[in-house]
């Protein structure tokens, strides 16, 4: 029901014509990271406490196909680690945050919000996932890579 009233507010705002973007880190010209053993090969890590962690700097996957965002995402996650190593879990627990983008069939998109828990211990966090739009894909604050 949320998604539903999430995509019928972003196509209220379209139509209005009153949506501005307030993301901060969107380039559609960057490439997409590799894929190997099901996940992305990412390199870099962030420097940026708020990539990921805030609204306006969302982690920009990018997709192929609208239909396959989701893929795309798992692929991002599946290359992380917590901090000391320990394997995260993630899901998908809201969606906010109605931005303009030609790369939605409905000219604007809404950012994904994920819970992400960490083996063994009791903390969560919350990123903000942009699959619409590309940016540079980097590990965030508080995680590692896979090697």
């Amino acid at each position: 029901m949320k998604s539903k009233l999430s995509i019928l507010i972003v196509l209220i705002a379209i139509s209005c014509g009153s949506l501005k973007s307030t993301l901060k880190n969107v380039d559609n010209a960057t490439p997409k990271p590799a894929v190997i053993n099901g996940h992305y090969l990412i390199s870099e890590y962030s420097n940026d406490l708020k990539y990921g962690y805030n609204k306006d700097y969302p982690i920009n996957i990018g997709f192929e196909n609208e239909k396959y965002g989701d893929k795309s995402v798992n692929y991002f996650f599946e290359a992380l680690l917590g901090i000391s190593g320990e394997k995260i879990s993630y899901k998908k627990v809201d969606s906010c945050c109605p931005f303009p983008t030609n790369r939605s069939v409905m000219g604007g998109g809404i950012l994904d919000i994920y819970e992400i828990s960490f083996e063994g211990k009791e903390k969560k966090v919350l990123l903000y996932v942009n699959i619409f739009d590309k940016g540079k894909i980097l590990c965030p604050k508080g995680f590692k890579l896979k090697k």
